[in-house]
């Protein structure tokens, strides 16, 4: 049993010991005391923020804080699980609170119905990472420069219709991996081949320190240089995609939608010629109908890559196993994700 510790927000009580009791032996209970210290920004309640939020506040964070400037909206009842009905017209993150409050009441959640936009510096420095959604390219990259800055934890994500994205910069990161202990060949054969081979023994394993070093996201949206042709072959098609979706949002202001299939497909299809050919690939990397599976939030989409931010958040804050470094892409209609590193190399 965990004696309650009330002098360290890292403390862990009996009844926080027992609320985490599976996660503990997971992971171990150090890790949990770095979570349960934590304080995290979620930006964005739509249907991935819902997944997101309800992720971290399970796990145990100290505090997260839910922001969101716009009102809740008929659209929202597809995924985001968060808002009761009749909340039409409401704040967004004010009507997630309290099913949010309600999900684990050991952890301190607050709504703020505030813009990001208007946040400056100071405010994003009070967290310990901060999880963007549904925000412009601009924001993500003025909000990421701030915490690679300050040493905070930086993770931006989206869902467009069946395709999903993350990226994480966590600047200098240093983790623990469990790994199995390798076991010297006994005695009795010394002469033996197995003597020159090490043996794993799965039973017994030990923490191995481990550090990554992650770039912004300005880097890593700027991808292989024009010219290296080989890089750009490999790169997967759907960093591509991203590009051509975080344009439409910055110049219709919004993400394509249902209501406006006609116009949104047009404007898809005129970005891709665009913002593919000044990348330096064919326009035809996207398939002519690329644009059909990006319209909406699909719950499942929001649930798998909801599942995997909120994962990394986890292992970012409790410095437990290796992170991905640094976009990772699902794709809903071949049901397949794939972490790519994209950027300058590690110095």
């Amino acid at each position: 049993m965990v004696e309650k510790d009330e002098s360290s927000p890292g403390g862990i009580s009996e009844e926080e010991a027992a609320q985490y009791d599976r996660q503990i032996r997971l992971w171990g209970l150090e890790a949990q005391k770095r979570l349960r210290a934590s304080r995290v920004l979620l930006v964005g309640l739509r249907g991935l923020g819902a997944e997101v939020a309800k992720n971290l506040i399970l796990a145990g964070v100290r505090g997260v804080t839910l922001l969101d400037h716009q009102q809740v909206s008929p659209q929202d009842s597809r995924a985001q699980f968060l808002i009761p009905a009749g909340s039409l017209g409401r704040n967004r993150a004010e009507a997630s609170l309290a099913r949010a409050q309600s999900l684990n009441p050991m952890v301190e959640v607050r709504a703020d119905p505030e813009s990001v936009e208007s946040k400056g510096h100071e405010f994003f420095t009070q967290f310990d990472a901060v999880c963007l959604t549904c925000c412009s390219k601009e924001s993500m990259v003025r909000i990421n420069q701030i915490c690679h800055k300050n040493g905070i934890k930086f993770f931006t994500g989206d869902v467009f219709g069946y395709h999903g994205f993350m990226f994480a910069d966590l600047g200098q990161h240093e983790f623990v991996e469990e790994k199995p202990k390798v076991a010297k060949a006994s005695a009795g054969l010394e002469d033996g081949p197995e003597a020159k081979r090490a043996r794993l023994e799965a039973a017994e394993t030990t923490m191995v320190k481990k550090q990554l070093q992650f770039c912004r996201l300005r880097e890593a949206l700027a991808g292989p240089a024009r010219g290296q042709e080989v890089a750009l072959r490999r790169t997967a098609p759907d960093y591509f995609l991203l590009h051509v979706l975080l344009q439409f949002r910055t110049e219709a202001g919004r993400d394509p939608c249902p209501l406006s299939v006609p116009q949104d497909s047009a404007l898809l299809l005129r970005l891709r010629q665009e913002v593919l050919e000044a990348l330096g690939v064919e326009p035809q990397l996207l398939p002519e109908q690329f644009h059909s599976s990006c319209f909406s939030e699909m719950a499942p989409v929001c649930a798998v890559l909801g599942g995997v931010l909120g994962q990394e958040v986890v292992k970012a804050l409790s410095h437990r196993d290796p992170p991905h470094n640094n976009f990772f892409f699902f794709d809903g209609v071949r049901g397949q994700g794939l972490v790519e590193r994209l950027g300058p190399p590690p110095k």
